[in-house]
């Protein structure tokens, strides 16, 4: 069963969004992207907090997404986090591959 993490990182001073661009700019990001169960590994920006990146993570199972977290690469994000001082919220989703009906509606294809 797949699984999506949304990690809100917050700074000061741009903070978050250097990191963020740093994680793409060393190719640490494309280095995520191409491991073994990872299905998204993106960065957005909230329209209204120039403080605060979105990552949305998303792995095949617990298992890939555990063999991430013991990689040396989690090493290396860790040392980021640290140099630009930021702080995290964190929300875990599991689909349930269902859109109730008085949803759809609001769905265009």
């Amino acid at each position: 069963m797949n699984l999506t993490i949304n990690i809100y990182y917050t700074g000061t001073d741009g903070n978050a969004r250097k990191f963020a661009e740093e994680m793409e700019k060393s190719g640490l990001a494309d280095r995520i992207r191409q491991a073994t169960g990872n299905l998204k590994y993106e960065y957005f920006y909230p329209v209204n907090d120039p403080e605060t990146v979105l990552l949305i993570d998303s792995w095949d199972n617990q298992e890939a997404l555990d063999k991430h977290h013991a990689s040396e690469i989690m090493q290396r994000i860790s040392e980021l986090r640290n140099k630009y001082d930021l702080h995290m919220r964190v929300e875990r989703y599991v689909p349930d591959g269902s859109v109730p009906l008085s949803d759809a509606q609001f769905i265009r294809k």
